[in-house]
This record gives C-alpha cells, structure tokens and sequence, in this order.
C-alpha cells in the first residue's frame, strides 16, 4: 500500500503498518449513542470574561455594575432579584426567558431561602482574592419591548473602594473593568453605615464613589440605591449624600431597597423598592461610549458583536 500522502512508505513518518494512523480523538467529545458533539460553553456558575463573547455573539447584552462599599448589600440586591422572579414578583409584562448560570445565582440565592434547620440569612461576602475581575450572572427578559440579556456583576466591595480613591489602583483592576464595560450603574448606599457609629467613614468613602463613577460614566444611567432601608439614616447626612450626588452625577434616580420591611410596617412589605428597580434597570438605555484606544483585545470583542456599546 502506498502512502496516502503519496511518499515513498519508507520515508513516511505517517506510514504504519499499510496505513495511516487513526486520529486522536477525546472520548468528552462523543456521547454514547453515535455522532460528533460539542463542549458546553458554560457550566452554570458565574461566568468569566472569557465567556462572555458566547453571549454577545448572539445579541446585545446589558452589563449592570453594582459600585459600592464591602457589606454594602450589592450580593444580597442582586439574589433578591433572583428570588422574587423566580416567585413571579416582576415588573409588569416581565417574563423569565432563561439563565446560562443558574447554579450561579442559587450560590448567593441560597442563604436567603428558608431551610429545615434554619431560617434565611444574608450572603456570604464576596471575596477580593479570588481574581482580577468578577463573576458575572446572567438573566434573560422578556419585556413587553425586547429581550434583555442582563449580566449582572457581583464584585468585591474592596475592589471600589481602592478605585475610588485612585483609579490607577492595581488593587482597583477589577472595578475599572467594569466600569470600562458597564452599561448601567447602581451606586449602592448603604443605610445602616451611614446611621452607624463610623458614618462619617461610610460618608466621605461614598462621596469618593460617586465622583469617580461620575467621572467615568461618558452618559450612561445611574441610579442611587439606598439599602438597608430598614435602618433609617440620620435626615442631615441623607442631604448630604443627595448634594454630593448631584455634584458628582448631574441626572441620575434614586431607589430605596430593603429586603426588610420598614420600622413599624407589616411583613408583607418585604423586599421595597426592589420590582421598582428592576423596571428601571430593563428600561434604562446607555448612551454611545466612544471605543477607547487602550488596545484591549476583548473590549474589541464585545464591540465587534455589539455587545456593550
């Protein structure tokens, strides 16, 4: 037999036995039935940015970063989220169309459910050690409009609080990521902070959040989210807050959240100001954030299947 690459067998280094050697193939790449399959471009947790192009290939994702300080509240904002649709509480003509990390968002969902042996409890903090950029959790939307492929950034609180003090900060890497990407911004106040004993901290930390953020955010929606509403923040440093706010972002709104309800009100009125949210979050629509020359390969990327504008 002749080599199939039409050299003299002897001199083949492909030649064996009469014939050519058989490929290589992985055993992950066939099921047991017959054909050819693919890999899975996910797993169900958070994702990375590396798999994010596998959504933005297919239409235009909506990136929403949570910017605030540690124990601010953003992980617990965003299972709340979660939870009351996974219950049907959704803005009106809201439907769940789907989530490639689910196993990602029941992570820091779960500790909000109740159990056999105990009741709800708020999530783990999110760790800064853990990389240089976040972990990203998906949801698609139906809304009476259009489809909103949301991915939603759990981040490290640390990480904003190191940008907002010097955006340069390689401690800040994570947060300046986002905040290149971000289509809408959610600067998370948190109430209980600002009412507590170090509440002079907690204020001038967030007033250095909102300059950065209102620094960088060429136009796009802010929203100012006070959590923890439960706990009622002294009147003064409220004002204080909204004027830094002002100066700082020029046009944003501004939403009260708690996953509590208000002192003196009934159970039912848990989870405040949370659906109200959402809608704006769906609605709100970015402005063009003009291409930056920095030469980062997956920003290129995103812009290429028009995936954060």
């Amino acid at each position: 037999m002749t080599c199939v690459r039409g050299e003299v067998p002897e001199d083949c280094p492909h030649f064996a036995n009469g014939a050519a050697p058989a490929e290589t193939e992985d055993p992950a790449e066939h099921d047991a039935g017959s054909g050819r399959q693919l890999r899975f471009p996910w797993t169900g947790n958070a994702m990375g940015p590396a798999d994010l192009p596998y959504l933005a290939g297919a239409s235009k994702l909506k990136l929403l970063t949570l910017a605030g300080a540690s124990d601010a509240g953003k992980t617990t904002l965003l299972a709340a989220f979660y939870l009351l649709i996974a219950r049907g509480i959704r803005p009106a003509g809201v439907e769940f169309a789907g989530s490639v990390t689910l196993e990602g968002w029941e992570n820091i969902a779960g500790s909000l459910r109740w159990t056999s042996t105990s009741g709800p409890t708020f999530p783990s903090h999110t760790s800064s050690g853990s990389g240089r950029h976040p972990g990203m959790l998906h949801l698609a939307l139906d809304t009476p409009q259009s489809r909103c492929e949301l991915v939603a950034a759990d981040a490290p609180g640390e990480w904003f609080s190191y940008w907002a003090s010097n955006q340069a900060s390689p401690q800040g890497e994570g947060a300046r990521w986002l905040a290149e990407r971000a289509d809408v911004f959610l600067v998370i106040a948190d109430s209980q902070a600002l009412a507590g004993p170090d509440r002079g901290q907690a204020r001038v930390a967030l007033s250095n959040l909102l300059r950065r953020v209102g620094a960088e955010a060429a136009g796009r929606p802010i929203a100012l989210v006070w959590t923890k509403c439960d706990v009622v923040a002294p009147a003064e440093m409220e004002v204080r807050i909204k004027e830094a706010a002002q100066r700082s972002l020029g046009h944003f709104q501004e939403f009260r959240v708690s996953m509590l309800p208000p002192q003196g009100e009934e159970a039912r009125n848990r989870g405040q100001g949370i659906v109200e949210l959402l809608q704006w979050i769906l609605a709100a629509k970015p402005t063009a954030v003009p291409p930056e020359a920095h030469g980062d390969p997956s920003r290129a990327l995103f812009q290429t299947f028009g995936a954060f504008a």
